[in-house]
């Protein structure tokens, strides 16, 4: 099994060097709408991953990445 850590920084390359821009912007957007007012230890990361995944399959299917 890879690191954690190694996992995050492909993930992290991947949705910003091949993720069209605008759904990035819409994930950025639609997360930090659940953070800014909440405490950082208050903050459900498992929803978060779960809703931006989600909206990820949504847009992504059948889209041709970058």
């Amino acid at each position: 099994m890879i690191p954690e850590e190694v996992e995050n920084r492909i993930a992290r390359y991947f949705f910003h060097n091949f993720m069209p821009e605008e759904l990035m912007v819409d994930i950025e957007e639609y997360l930090l709408c659940h953070c800014l007012y909440t405490d950082e230890e208050d903050i459900d990361i498992d929803f978060l991953v779960f809703e931006a995944v989600f909206i990820l399959r949504d847009r992504l299917q059948g889209m041709k990445l970058k």
